[in-house]
């Protein structure tokens, strides 16, 4: 069928399993196809194809709530309410979204851009519903690792005293990014290896009944009950949280699928439907990919499996490169250990995890663990690397603050995806790190324009005993003729193209650095370009010096206004009780919707172009 004609999951309702399992290869072609053009996650939505038709099959909604965790499994659920013909737009400036977003549509009943959430939002729509007398089902469907994290152990804590009616889809494809780690994954492949799966499937085949719609139900909850128990004995970690467990099945075989949700539509109480897929399913390179590398993909070459945006030659991306210079501390410094919550490919730690593998930890989707295990390691003598996407690290703030911080402990923080990330949206932008940040005491938080600085600040980091967090962007940086580092002062800054008869100093941080000098000795300006690249402590020798001369000082940075380097120049201003002309780039009091980073710019007015009006206003 046409899907572009598809405007709601109605239709599915008149079709039998056949023409269903024919509408699923459809989709998954489309996919492949269609995110091999604009990038997108494509490993994840091609395992849940069938699952998503079965329960659009089954339930009705708008009105019964099913929602994804993680987010980025919501592609066929996007095309069976009616998206497929804004696929050319996906991720794209004002195109659609990766993730749920209620605004999109009345199917999207929740929206989430990180893990694990999707439970204790399902628990209170619930009891919402029950509050308010209505009579929907709540069908969260969490997989891709989020069951095992603390989030969601909590939630399942409550769900099972709470007993309310929800139907918790567990989508078991013994992946999140990479392989899932941890004794609760151990669990559930004990739950996959049973012999409860057989079992299950026969007892499909012996209870349940034929209907006219190819699908069946049991005469009551005390048949389902007593099946339950008669051929799952091992309910595994769901059955210590008081959950009714049904499952194993298989996640590809629609008429099972059906089988299953019919049977548990009406259930009482909370039950988990154990949910076995392949990641990656249908395209032969997803489906060897044990490393992640198809988790979130770019624009790739359908047919050889490459990308069509390789990394230039005498480049490196900015997190390979961090990697390499703590892999090359550690051959020297048995302390060094690195840990990071389930990226070990996305801020590619490969060789240092196949180099040290008894000093390397994936501590799974567990941001906040993985920074109490940080602190514990270096309270006893040991250096940690912790390299957390900066979206992901919010989660973490508080063990930051009251593990790391507070007693001034020597971690080494590796801010991923640091500032504007483009395509994935506002749910990833790193754009608030440095404000949430910089108040913490003890901490040191700084950013490399170039290789060369990372290399310094790398080093830097580890040979002092502080709490030293390194920002660094998505995307790659110029590695050709790095030297061995010679070290750097910490809370020091730069500056460029300073001149006595200079009107104006740019401050500035990152890459913006050298593009901003680029442009300003290239128009013959004559204004100072200072690197920043240590938000906390401040270069405030620099200041005091700037402070003397009759300049006007421009802040041009990419990330949140409030609480950035601006902000804090300008509180220190105040507090020297200098009466100084500072104009502030930065973005405002808003989330960042998705788009290319040189579009966001432009629309967030902190583009090069409009600087640089800025600065010719400042110097006439």
């Amino acid at each position: 069928m046409n899907l572009n004609d598809i405007q709601n999951p109605d239709f599915l309702k008149s079709m039998n399993v056949e023409e269903m399992e024919e509408l699923a290869g459809e989709i998954r072609q489309f996919l492949i196809e269609s995110i091999s053009h604009t990038g997108g996650h494509l490993a994840s939505n091609l395992g849940v194809v069938e699952l998503t038709i079965a329960l659009y099959y089954v339930f009705n909604a708008p009105a019964d709530k099913i929602f994804f965790d993680v987010g980025h499994q919501c592609y066929t659920h996007k095309i069976l309410t009616g998206r497929a013909g804004s696929f050319s737009t996906l991720r794209q400036y004002d195109g659609l979204s990766g993730f749920e977003k209620r605004n999109e549509s009345r199917y999207d009943v929740w929206e989430a851009g990180h893990s694990s959430t999707s439970l204790s939002a399902a628990l209170g729509m619930a009891v919402a519903r029950d509050l308010n007398g209505d009579k929907y089902q709540v069908i969260p469907v969490i997989g891709d690792g989020a069951m095992s994290t603390g989030i969601s152990l909590e939630a399942l804590n409550e769900i099972g005293s709470e007993k309310r009616n929800m139907i918790i889809v567990f989508n078991d494809n013994n992946m999140s990014i990479s392989r899932n780690v941890g004794a609760l994954n151990s669990n559930f492949s004990r739950l996959r290896s049973s012999t409860a799966y057989t079992n299950f499937k026969n007892s499909l085949k012996r209870n349940l009944r034929s209907s006219a719609f190819g699908s069946a139900v049991y005469s009551g909850l005390k048949q389902l009950k007593d099946s339950i128990k008669e051929n799952v004995v091992d309910s595994g970690i769901f059955g210590e949280f008081n959950l009714d467990y049904i499952g194993p099945v298989d996640g590809h075989n629609i008429h099972d699928l059906i089988q299953v949700f019919e049977a548990v539509k009406d259930h009482e109480g909370p039950i988990v439907v154990h949910v076995m897929t392949k990641k990656g399913k249908g395209y032969e390179p997803c489906e060897n990919d044990k490393e992640g590398r198809w988790h979130g993909v770019g624009p790739f070459n359908v047919t050889t499996g490459k990308a069509l945006h390789e990394t230039p030659e005498g480049y490196m991306p900015w997190a390979e490169l961090m990697s390499e210079e703590v892999r090359k501390i550690a051959e020297k410094d048995e302390n060094v250990v690195a840990l990071t919550p389930a990226m070990v490919n996305g801020s590619h730690l490969q060789k240092f995890f196949a180099e040290f593998p008894k000093r390397s930890f994936d501590t799974g989707i567990a941001e906040e663990h993985a920074a109490i295990f940080a602190a514990g390691l270096a309270i006893a003598g040991k250096r940690p690397y912790l390299v957390v996407y900066s979206s992901f690290l919010q989660r973490c703030y508080d063990q930051i603050n009251h593990d790391i911080c507070r007693m001034d402990l020597p971690v080494v923080i590796g801010i991923d995806h640091a500032g504007l990330v483009g395509p994935d949206g506002e749910t990833h932008h790193g754009i608030f790190d440095v404000g949430f940040l910089t108040p913490l005491p003890h901490l040191i938080l700084a950013q490399p324009k170039d290789g060369q600085e990372t290399i310094d600040l790398v080093r830097a980091a580890f040979a002092q005993k502080h709490p030293f967090a390194i920002r660094f962007p998505k995307g790659s940086v110029e590695v050709r003729n790095l030297k061995e580092s010679k070290g750097i002062e910490i809370g020091t800054w730069e500056k460029f193209n300073d001149k006595p008869e200079n009107k104006a100093a740019v401050f500035t941080y990152g890459a913006d650095v050298d593009k901003v000098l680029d442009k300003v000795v290239v128009n013959e300006l004559g204004v100072t370009v200072i690197n920043c690249r240590f938000f906390k402590p401040m270069d405030e020798s620099m200041l005091a010096e700037l402070a003397q001369r009759n300049m006007k000082w421009i802040v041009y940075e990419s990330d949140m206004s409030a609480g950035g380097l601006g902000e804090k120049m300008a509180g220190w201003c105040a507090d020297h009780k200098l009466n100084i002309d500072i104009t502030r780039f930065g973005i405002g009091d808003q989330y960042v919707p998705q788009g290319s980073e040189r579009l966001l710019r432009k629309d967030l007015h902190i583009d090069l172009n409009t600087l640089m009006d800025q600065i010719q206003k400042e110097i006439a």
